[in-house]
């Protein structure tokens, strides 16, 4: 049966516009991205085959393209409007993070982050620049590692806060492995970079880890 001749009450796009998406479930707000099926399966029905081959939305959503192309339904022309709603979500997450104090918006903080390196496969280390009220001017990712590290370089973080005229810094890096404890060198590393950045007076006010779940906050733990 096609989704028309579904009662409007379990139509997904009908449902999005009456309850708000966050009442869908993940293979119906799949299917309103897909918007069409394949013969002999609704666009519902082509998302829950897609979620149980992929083994959750998540994995859909950071598989590459060529992992992507092999799956029914799926193709350069879907990853493309893929990629783009997720780079409009990031740029969105940005834009509100700038709005206000980042001390004043944690969650804001957190979101942009795990937005933003959550699905990296490598550890990647970078910054939130801030100006004197604390209002965020740029992030920028600064190095990059194997799965396991990343080398960083407190010249190299002096260097670029400088660039920004920044009064404050947040430090952020990703846990490909899912985990984000803090280890021993990244408590080492916050040390020194804190030390470093205090040379030319921009304030550490955080380090956060980004895994699996909420991004951990160094400074909540009393370690910055």
């Amino acid at each position: 049966m096609s989704i028309r001749d579904w009662p409007a009450a379990e139509r997904p796009r009908e449902k999005l516009l009456e309850l708000g998406a966050a009442a869908l479930s993940d293979a119906e707000l799949l299917a309103i991205f897909l918007r069409t099926g394949v013969a002999g399966k609704s666009a519902v029905d082509l998302a829950r085959h897609l979620l149980a081959d992929f083994g959750s939305l998540r994995a859909l959503l950071e598989a590459d393209l060529q992992s992507f192309g092999q799956h029914l339904g799926l193709g350069p022309a879907k990853f493309a409007q893929l990629q783009a709603v997720l780079e409009m979500g990031r740029r969105h997450l940005a834009e509100r993070l700038r709005r206000d104090s980042a001390l004043e918006s944690p969650q804001a903080v957190r979101d942009y982050l795990k937005a933003r390196l959550r699905h990296e496969p490598h550890e990647v280390f970078g910054c939130l620049f801030l100006d004197a009220k604390h209002r965020v001017i740029c992030f920028e990712a600064l190095f990059f590692g194997s799965i396991d590290g990343a080398s960083v370089y407190p010249r190299q973080v002096v260097k670029r806060a400088l660039a920004h005229n920044a009064a404050a810094a947040i430090l952020v890096h990703n846990h490909p492995s899912g985990v984000a404890e803090p280890s021993q060198a990244d408590r080492l590393l916050t040390e020194r970079l804190k030390e470093a950045l205090g040379m030319i007076e921009v304030r550490v006010l955080d380090h956060f880890i980004v895994g699996d779940g909420e991004p951990l906050s160094m400074a909540e733990y009393g370690w910055v």
